[in-house]
């Protein structure tokens, strides 16, 4: 079975996507519809830059989730097609545009306004985020408690077993960052982002998005999609409004999602969109499986090759 894994912010890159606009009717179909829905050109934005601009988080969020998406529909049109899914943060939005369940400018639209709540939940500078590497959760999760000293810090991303992210007030960050490091942790290190994402802080932007999201229509999705929240199974349409919400202010639970893939029968992981993060990630949670990350049209060659598809 193939299971299709979608980025999150991080994974942008100035040039993303442009190779599928131009080989592709359906992914330039797509980047149009979001320049429509958006009302600027998204599309020279990934293509062009610049970096600076790219790099905000209203911009970020729609632009992953734009050019994951077209990749996925060059893919389909190579007969290239998932099983099961799973996204990461954003990319879980990615997820649900591909198998059906959110329309796709519906989708644009919200992640460009949850970027601008998640952005304006905390005043910039007062939040912070940090990779903890060589802990594991319960470990991590101790450190946070010992840390927080009335302040919020939090885990924010189980990306693999040991390699967890977390998220609060700065101070409280630094603090568990130097207590990391006495506790046995390796290369802990604060992270460059405009906002602690995934943890308590976020509670405004999930009350905002709450508004946002009331008014879009959500399908049955067509396949199965692990959810951020707790790794179970999203199958109908109830259950993906409060996953999507809970999942703004609660932590990616990425290694639970990408372990219940598996256990459903995922043999073959395919990162579809920019950047190898994911598929990086994969080799640090599961053995025995096949992972292979899809940014261009040589890499859905092999991709093809390596699921057994014929194109």
């Amino acid at each position: 079975m193939i299971a299709f894994l979608f980025p999150g912010q991080g994974s942008q890159a100035v040039g993303m996507g442009k190779a599928f606009y131009h080989a592709s009717p359906a992914a330039k179909a797509i980047f149009e519809d979001a320049n429509d829905a958006l009302g600027f050109d998204l599309a020279r934005l990934a293509f062009e830059g610049p970096e600076s601009e790219l790099a905000l988080t209203a911009n970020t969020q729609p632009a992953v989730l734009t050019v994951s998406v077209a990749a996925a529909a060059v893919a389909a049109e190579r007969g290239l097609c998932p099983h099961l899914s799973a996204g990461h943060s954003l990319g879980e939005y990615s997820a649900l545009v591909v198998a059906g369940a959110l329309a796709f400018r519906d989708a644009v639209r919200i992640v460009r306004r949850r970027g601008e709540f998640m952005q304006e939940a905390v005043p910039v500078g007062t939040g912070a985020m940090a990779a903890i590497m060589g802990l594991e959760l319960p470990a991590v999760e101790r450190l946070c408690a010992a840390a927080a000293q009335g302040e919020v810090v939090e885990v924010a991303n189980v990306n693999s077993p040991l390699q967890i992210v977390i998220a609060g007030h700065r101070p409280a960050v630094e603090r568990a960052v130097a207590l990391a490091s006495a506790r046995g942790g390796r290369k802990s290190v604060m992270l460059p982002v405009s906002a602690p994402f995934h943890c308590a802080l976020m509670a405004p932007a999930a009350e905002r998005l709450a508004r946002e999201l009331d008014g879009v229509r959500i399908a049955d999705p067509t396949i199965p999609i692990a959810r951020n929240v707790d790794g179970g199974l999203t199958r109908v349409a109830a259950e993906v409004k409060p996953a999507l919400l809970r999942q703004v202010a609660s932590p990616v639970r990425w290694t639970d999602c990408v372990r219940r893939l598996a256990d459903e029968g995922a043999m073959t992981f395919v990162e579809v969109g920019p950047g190898r993060v994911l598929t990086g990630l994969l080799k640090r949670i599961l053995d025995g499986v096949k992972g292979m990350a899809v940014e261009t049209s040589a890499d859905l060659d092999k991709a093809l090759a390596g699921a057994g598809e014929r194109g």
